[in-house]
């Protein structure tokens, strides 16, 4: 399953989390999941509401006596002791992470030592904890945000009244496409933008497919347009030629930065959604070498990888070639070697004599385990993988 998020009006855990429970998450999964947490004592309901003569699903916690500032190791260790799918135990301890790294940075201090304040809160807690679990139970394995909505104008804080968007909150947008409107006041919430940057795989417009189920996420405000949080689920539509692969070249002809520079913005874009990464020296007018790096992604992840080359090389501009590609058939498995489990590739093209190939950072570890040379413990772990395999 696949789903796109419209973030038109900005991003809030309670109107994620309320569009995955009008997609059809049930609540009660939640409640069970807020026992675990030690937390039965929070209330949690859902209201049916309009926002801007659009109905959605508002979602709202109550939480009696329970006032507490807990510190960013006192959340996690109650979210790694709940009983949850270890996939959204990752993706909660993730969120906060990011949250408590940017409070950390805005007020110089350490991510152990932040105050989590209403970030912290129950609410809080449970819209994390809640947006992970929903995506879980949907089956949602991609999702795609359309540009975040910050709004406009202040917000206050308890440190304040602070510009829209609020310092931690400019933080987590970082590398995220993002637009200001002429709605007054915070769209995003910090959140909100944690969870969008840990939950979304690519920003843009809506990818191909076949729509299922659409949930309407109600905020808590009124605006002068629908306060609506939109997510749209669906199948992705299967390609009509089996035997190739869409998929896009970015690239950016580069002439500022060092070899050193270079190769580090080409890691951080291995980083991301890149399928490969790589660079080619050229000759540009009046005979100045250049570099130009290139990426190979899909295409719904080019936003992705675009945004990450224009925040990682400063170039001022990236070009994006649409391509297909024939990809040969291929498997992995694990052989016991005479210097170990080593992990392997199989290509099994048709016609073609099969290649098997160890995985090259187990080579790169035997080799400096064994004191060798890398080629010469690719070489003997070929031979023995052939004699195995009988290839």
């Amino acid at each position: 399953m696949i789903a796109y998020l419209d973030c038109a009006t900005g991003a809030s855990g309670d109107k994620l989390l309320s569009a995955l429970l009008d997609a059809g998450f049930d609540i009660d999964a939640l409640r069970e999941a807020l026992v675990g947490l030690g937390l039965g004592h929070v209330h949690v309901e859902t209201t049916e509401v309009t926002r801007g003569g659009v109905r959605g699903l508002h979602f709202a916690v109550e939480a009696p006596d329970d006032h507490a500032h807990r510190h960013w190791s006192d959340i996690r260790a109650l979210i790694e002791g709940a009983a949850l799918p270890e996939t959204v135990r990752k993706k909660a301890l993730a969120t906060f992470a990011l949250i408590a790294e940017a409070e950390a940075t805005v007020h110089d201090t350490t991510p152990e030592q932040v105050h989590f304040h209403e970030v912290g809160a129950i609410d809080s807690i449970v819209d994390i904890v809640g947006v992970a679990l929903g995506m879980h139970s949907l089956g949602i394995e991609d999702l795609v945000s359309s540009v975040v909505a910050v709004g406009s104008g202040t917000v206050d804080t308890e440190h304040g009244v602070l510009p829209v968007p609020a310092p931690a909150t400019a933080l987590l947008l970082v590398g995220i496409p993002v637009t200001s409107t002429d709605l007054a006041g915070e769209l995003t919430t910090p959140t909100g933008a944690a969870l969008v940057r840990v939950h979304a795989s690519a920003f843009g417009p809506m990818p191909p497919m076949t729509l299922r189920r659409v949930g309407h996420g109600a905020g808590t405000r009124e605006l002068t347009r629908p306060n609506i949080a939109r997510l749209m689920l669906g199948e992705p539509i299967a390609r009509t030629h089996r035997d190739t692969d869409g998929v896009v070249v970015l690239e950016s002809t580069i002439d500022h930065l060092s070899g050193e520079q270079l190769a580090y913005a080409a890691d951080r874009l291995r980083e991301t959604a890149a399928l490969d990464v790589w660079m080619t020296p050229v000759v540009m007018k009046k005979g100045r070498p250049a570099v130009v790096l290139s990426a190979l992604a899909r295409p719904e992840d080019s936003s992705t990888v675009a945004h990450a080359f224009l925040a990682q090389t400063g170039t001022l501009g990236v070009r994006i070639l649409p391509a297909d590609r024939v990809i040969a058939p291929r498997r992995e498995l694990t052989l016991e070697t005479s210097m170990g489990p080593v992990r392997f590739k199989i290509s099994d093209a048709p016609g073609a004599i099969p290649r098997v190939r160890a995985e090259s950072d187990d080579c790169a570890r035997l080799a400096r385990e064994r004191d060798m040379a890398v080629a010469e413990v690719a070489r003997v772990l070929a031979e023995e993988a052939d004699g195995l395999l009988g290839t």
